[in-house]
């Protein structure tokens, strides 16, 4: 069950989509003052190393925020237009590569971890099994010296979720929390163990923001999550986002296998205005990581 290790992945078209909704919400929650309670249930590593044998082996940056970055912030001549929700998601991940070169990638722990507020409150709850990964992680906290506002736990972050929701009241009285949600879905039972949690954690805090990560692959299970997903936040009369990255398949020659080429983001409970910057931001994802045939996207919400 541990053969999974992000740092295969990190920086591909699926962590493009993720990071660039994960940082628009956060954006819009974070306008408020009150503090918020963070969660990532299946943290990983939290920093990735681009030139690492790691992301050498699987090389999937290369298609993701290396060709973006290459492409929306040329080393020589005028940049492109592009649009807020993609810079603000570039600006991040230049702020952890200071000398230019894209070496370092942040996994979404460190995306929460950069935009919350010391004077607000805000806290940060890591769920990690796996123990590579796990002590990897506890490393890279403990060298922020956050102190209690990030908390790294190595446990099922399925489970680690339930106590924490809902989440304690900030100063003012208000409960606010934001969960991420994005296992590697290795496991087959991860789909329904997704769909689960929701339904529990929906029960437990209504209010609070979901953001649910899942690869669009040849899989009943994962056909069927963002409908299993809908119908949960329609039965709580919650409002939802689904949002989907299809680059394409490319060409391959002998030998090479096609990697995942598509994924998808399901908000429930998301900020009023991300349907219409996803809806403006993702043609650009689309046009820039396009690799081949059946590239796509689509942005649908119940407003």
């Amino acid at each position: 069950m541990f053969s999974y290790r992000h740092a295969f992945h990190a920086g591909n078209h699926a962590d493009v989509l993720k990071h660039t909704v994960l940082i628009a919400t956060l954006r819009h929650l974070m306008l408020k003052e009150a503090g918020i309670t963070f969660v990532d249930t299946h943290a990983g590593a939290g920093l990735y190393r681009l030139d690492s044998d790691f992301s050498d082996k699987g090389g999937e940056a290369a298609d993701g925020i290396v060709r973006l970055m290459a492409a929306l912030r040329p080393a020589e001549g005028a940049a492109p237009a592009s649009h807020p929700l993609i810079d603000d998601y570039l600006d991040l991940v230049a702020d952890f590569n200071p000398d230019g070169a894209l070496r370092v990638y942040p996994g979404s722990p460190f995306v929460i971890q950069r935009l919350m507020r010391p004077a607000s409150r805000d806290r940060l709850r890591l769920f990690e099994l796996h123990p590579t990964d796990g002590k990897t992680l506890s490393s890279n906290v403990a060298q922020l010296g956050a102190g209690r506002a990030v908390t790294v736990t190595r446990q099922d972050g399925f489970e680690g979720l339930k106590p924490l929701l809902p989440p304690p009241p900030g100063a003012g009285g208000s409960r606010r929390a934001l969960v991420l949600i994005d296992p590697s879905y290795e496991i087959k039972s991860d789909y329904a163990r997704v769909a689960a949690v929701i339904q529990d954690s929906l029960k437990r805090f209504p209010t609070g923001t979901y953001l649910i990560w899942y690869p669009i692959i040849g899989r009943a299970e994962a056909h069927d999550l963002p409908r299993r997903l809908r119908t949960l936040a329609q039965q709580a009369g919650r409002p939802w986002l689904h949002a989907t990255l299809n680059i394409g398949h490319k060409d391959l020659a002998p030998g090479e296998r096609q990697g995942l080429t598509a994924s998808g983001m399901f908000v429930i409970n998301p900020p009023h205005t991300l349907k219409a910057g996803l809806t403006q931001a993702l043609p650009l994802l689309r046009e820039t990581l396009g690799q081949g045939r059946g590239q796509a996207f689509s942005v649908e919400s119940s407003a």
